[in-house]
């Protein structure tokens, strides 16, 4: 009996959990103002690149501290080119807000299309259809639950732990937070 208890605890516990999230997503409908290509950096390659070319200088040079030192700076060098990546700053004009600025690597969206904005534990963008951008648009329960997939999906592909997981996750959040 015990063991059904806390077999509901955990279901009502997750069910709450869900609810929490999804209550806390919002889908907004506005225009793409400006498009700019932005150079995205992670500070972590470049530290992870200098600690394992150090490594590698020290195993592989006569000189320990030379080798050490120059393959710091070389894996550092080796870091900072690998953690740049280029992405999609787009700045969003929704009604009655201020403008709305999402740094994204998707491609191929324009000035003038009209988007779903979709915030929540991530964010994400959508086209949708021109009638979405009119005055006094809300988003239908149904937009609401494509956002919760989506976030959901994000949250699956940050919780994988194997590649196979990774692999289904990404095709699961490419199939449903992309238009």
């Amino acid at each position: 009996m015990s063991r059904m208890i806390s077999m509901l605890a955990a279901g009502v516990l997750a069910l709450l959990v869900a609810v929490t999230a999804w209550a806390a997503t919002t889908v907004d409908y506005g225009k793409i103002t400006s498009v700019n290509l932005v150079t995205q950096r992670s500070s972590g390659a470049q530290t992870g690149g200098a600690i394992l070319g150090g490594l590698l200088g020290a195993a592989s040079a006569s000189n320990r501290a030379v080798g050490t030192v120059g393959g710091m700076v070389a894996g550092q060098q080796i870091g900072r080119m690998s953690s740049r990546r280029q992405a999609f700053e787009y700045t969003v004009r929704v009604a009655g807000r201020p403008n709305v600025r999402i740094v994204t690597d998707e491609a191929g969206l324009r000035v003038g299309d009209c988007v779903a904005v979709e915030r929540g534990n991530f964010n994400n963008l959508r086209l949708v259809d021109d009638g979405r951008c009119a005055p006094n648009v809300t988003a239908t329960p149904s937009a609401v639950e494509e956002a919760n997939a989506c976030m959901t999906a994000k949250e699956q592909l940050l919780a994988a732990t194997t590649d196979e997981e990774f692999n289904r996750a990404e095709r699961r959040m490419r199939l449903l937070c992309i238009d």
